[in-house]
């Protein structure tokens, strides 16, 4: 088909505009369902729910990867070291989540989990124009951060192409800073400057170069998969059991007495007992409970064996 003919076919076509074709896999157009806006509305739920499984799968063959940037990141943050997440859009969205997380999930300290979305906290609700281009404020925002070489910074965009990402990554490296890369295209420059390179190779999305989708859903996989490994290792979770979640509501402080019932087999009153003796927290609870120890004891064993409670009960 010639330029001409395509114009004439094409309604978004605008006659003596031309375009290269974008290398970036995310931004090509994906060959099935060009009928798309045709579809049945249960089928189109089918195709979109069904094209997500490609988010799944390159998560999957980005676990060897993952699991080299957790290695690399692990000895940092048992320094004292902080995560630092960067994106914009989508992903900068999905770097806010995650961080945030970690604290009423493994009572992270929050001020170890700091994420940067181009734009500033604005961005996470509306789209500010321009920002994500801005690779100077990417780094003057990590710089603000005060990064130093026990921290680790995440960067994540799915071109791979964000300036404000890159400057990011540029100020990391600089501060001596592990950095970790993830991109949903290939041989990008966020995979080829960052020290551990995470590709998500999840191709075009089914409505063409809306990364909101699979792209998105991969990258909220890694992430999650990658921090929560993170959380493991340093003793956030006994057996399969999430011992350092924080209780702030109702919903949590019954999961926390169920935890402690099942970690150690006690009924629910001295469950409960053995919970308000050790204000609320449940490692400590279950170590008390474990070892028929008080409340100050099982937390100076925790102490002791760097809040791994496996440590602290004799199983490592």
């Amino acid at each position: 088909m010639t330029h001409a003919d395509a114009s004439s076919t094409d309604p978004t076509a605008h006659p003596g505009v031309t375009a290269a074709p974008d290398p970036r896999r995310t931004e090509g157009v994906h060959p099935d369902h060009p009928d798309l806006d045709r579809l049945p509305l249960g089928e189109l739920l089918d195709v979109l729910t069904g094209d997500q499984l490609g988010a799944v799968q390159a998560a999957q063959a980005a676990a060897p990867a993952l699991a080299r940037a957790a290695a690399a990141a692990l000895p940092r943050l048992q320094r004292g070291g902080r995560l630092l997440y960067v994106g914009a859009g989508t992903s900068g969205r999905l770097c806010v989540l995650d961080a945030t997380e970690l604290t009423p999930t493994f009572s992270w300290p929050p001020e170890r989990a700091v994420p940067l979305i181009a734009g500033g906290e604005r961005a996470i609700r509306s789209a500010v124009e321009g920002a994500e281009d801005d690779r100077a404020a990417g780094e003057r925002d990590v710089r603000a951060t005060g990064i130093g070489p026990d921290d680790v910074l995440i960067g994540v965009a799915a071109s791979g192409t964000t300036p404000y990402v890159l400057g990011a990554l540029r100020a990391a490296r600089q501060a001596g800073a592990l950095t970790v890369g993830l991109s949903n295209n290939p041989d990008t420059p966020l995979l080829r400057e960052a020290e551990c390179a995470v590709l998500l190779d999840t191709g075009p999305e089914i409505i063409s170069g809306s990364t909101r989708l699979k792209a998105g859903t991969a990258q909220k996989i890694a992430l999650n998969s990658l921090s929560s490994a993170l959380m493991v290792r340093l003793g956030k979770v006994y057996g399969n059991l999430m011992v350092d979640l924080r209780a702030s509501n109702e919903k949590l402080e019954g999961r926390a007495l169920r935890l402690v019932m099942h970690a150690t087999g006690a009924g629910e009153a001295d469950a409960r007992s053995a919970l308000l003796d050790a204000g609320g927290q449940v490692k400590v609870a279950v170590v008390a409970l474990r070892l028929g120890v008080s409340a100050a004891e099982a937390a100076r064993r925790l102490d002791a064996a760097h809040g791994h409670a496996r440590a602290a009960l004799g199983e490592a």
